[in-house]
C-alpha cells in the first residue's frame, strides 16, 4: 500500500502526516506500507519542511525527512490511497483525475480523525506554533485511523 498526503506548499501539512505516519508504521511494527507527500502548487520544489512543523514533530519524537514535490497525474498510478488536507487541495488533486478509479483513490484526511470534527486540517504557515501543535495533534489521530483502514482493508 502506497499513501500520499497532499497539501498546498508540502512544506507544513502534507509532509507532517507522511512523518506521523512513517513513525506509526515503524512503532507499530506494520511492514508493506510506503509514505510520500505532494503540494498541489510548486511553491517550494525540494525544500525540507518547515522549521516549525519541523520543531514540533521532533518535540514528540517524530524523525523529519523529506522535500516538497508538487503533485501530478502520475501520482495516480503510484499511490494507492491520497490523502489531500482541505477541500481546496481535494478539489485541485481531482481536477487531475483522468477516470473514476483515480477519483477513488482520494480520500480527504479529516474523514479518518476520530477525536476531532474539523472540516479541513487548517494551514499554519501563517499562525503561531499552537497552528503547528493542532496540525501534529490532527496528524496523531488521523493516521491511526489511516492506518485501521488500511489493515481493515487487506
Amino acid at each position: 500500500m502506497k499513501v500520499l498526503f497532499v497539501c498546498l506548499g508540502n512544506i507544513c501539512r502534507s509532509p507532517a502526516g507522511e512523518n506521523v505516519m512513517r513513525d506509526l508504521i515503524k512503532k507499530e511494527g506494520v511492514p508493506g506500507i510506503y509514505v510520500d507527500s505532494a503540494g498541489t502548487a510548486g511553491y517550494h520544489i525540494g525544500k525540507s519542511p518547515d522549521h516549525r512543523m519541523t520543531a514540533e514533530l521532533k518535540n514528540r519524537s517524530i524523525a523529519v525527512t523529506g522535500h516538497a514535490q508538487q503533485f501530478t497525474k502520475s501520482h495516480y498510478r503510484e499511490f494507492d490511497l491520497i490523502v489531500p488536507m482541505d477541500e481546496d487541495n481535494t478539489h485541485n488533486v481531482l481536477k487531475l483525475a483522468t477516470n473514476s478509479e483515480d477519483k477513488k483513490k482520494v480520500m480527504p484526511f479529516m474523514t479518518f480523525c476520530k477525536n476531532f470534527t474539523n472540516r479541513e486540517v487548517p494551514d499554519p504557515y501563517y499562525g503561531g506554533e499552537e497552528g503547528f501543535a493542532l496540525v501534529a495533534d490532527l496528524m496523531e489521530d488521523g493516521c491511526k485511523g489511516i492506518l485501521e483502514y488500511i489493515q481493515s482493508s487487506q
